[in-house]
This record gives C-alpha cells, sequence and structure tokens, in this order.
C-alpha cells in the first residue's frame, strides 16, 4: 500500500538506484522498443494494450527520474 514512487520508477524501467543518468536513458529507449504497442501489434488486440499500459507506465517513470535528476 505504501511504497515509494521513486524506487518504483527504477524497478519499472528494471535499473539500480545506482544507475547513472546515461544508464536510465539506455534502459528507458530499451524498455520503450520492447513495450511499444506497435511492435506488438500482430499479436492482438489484448497484447497490444498490454503494451500500452506497459509503455505508459516506462513514460512516467523516466519522466519522474528526469524531474528529481534535472536532466
Amino acid at each position: 500500500m505504501f511504497y515509494n514512487l521513486q524506487d518504483n520508477a527504477y524497478k519499472i524501467l528494471e535499473i539500480d538506484k545506482t544507475a547513472s543518468n546515461d544508464d536510465i536513458k539506455k534502459a528507458y529507449r530499451q524498455m520503450a522498443k520492447k513495450y511499444h504497442p506497435d511492435k506488438v501489434e500482430h499479436l492482438g488486440e489484448e497484447h497490444k494494450k498490454g503494451a500500452e499500459d506497459k509503455f505508459r507506465q516506462v513514460q512516467k517513470a523516466y519522466e519522474q527520474l528526469q524531474k528529481q535528476r534535472g536532466f
């Protein structure tokens, strides 16, 4: 119920808190490629919706870390 949103952002991007800004950017690009809805469109509507949700989470986590770290 109670969790640190910052920690959650690192978990979503699958990186450690000690990651550099470049590592965060790299992880974001990898996750964006992996979960982009256009990449899974051929798998059906259910997969596409799941990918859209995960893609939004990845974007939100990256934006949160950008604001926090100022890059």
